[in-house]
């Protein structure tokens, strides 16, 4: 069976032109950016893993300054999921946890420039290819 390949449109090209300009010099467009390369490799490497991403502003809705993005295996029910919060720019705030439940309240910080094409692809890796 032939594998179908899709082409991953970056999460801030979907929303439309409006929210790409709003988004182009934010932490999350550089993000966004770096998980569309890593997403692209984890296809072309990984028959088995397909990883589904979101980016979501709703929570600046409700007055609280922070952008949110899910990356996730419906295979395996994993996610991995990292916060943006306006008040510190640099860091982002992520945690390793299931689709299906609520996160933790502790989450793990780090640099956004460390959140590099190859770091997500290892995070992707390796959380969506264990069968725990």
């Amino acid at each position: 069976m032939d594998r179908i390949k899709t082409q991953l449109q970056s999460p801030a090209n979907l929303a439309g032109y409006e929210q790409e300009q709003a988004l182009e010099d934010t932490p999350i467009k550089c993000i966004c950016d770096a998980v569309e390369t890593a997403h692209a490799k984890i296809q072309e490497d990984f028959e088995n893993i397909n990883p589904v991403v979101g980016v979501s502003s709703q929570m600046r809705n409700i007055g609280i300054p922070t952008d949110v993005m899910t990356i996730d295996c419906l295979k395996s029910g994993k996610r991995i999921l990292l916060v943006l919060h306006d008040a510190q720019p640099d860091m982002a705030n992520y945690q390793f946890c299931l689709i299906k439940e609520d996160p933790a309240d502790e989450f793990e910080s780090i640099a956004i420039e460390s959140l590099t094409v190859q770091k997500l692809y290892d995070w992707m890796k390796e959380t969506f290819s264990t069968a725990d």
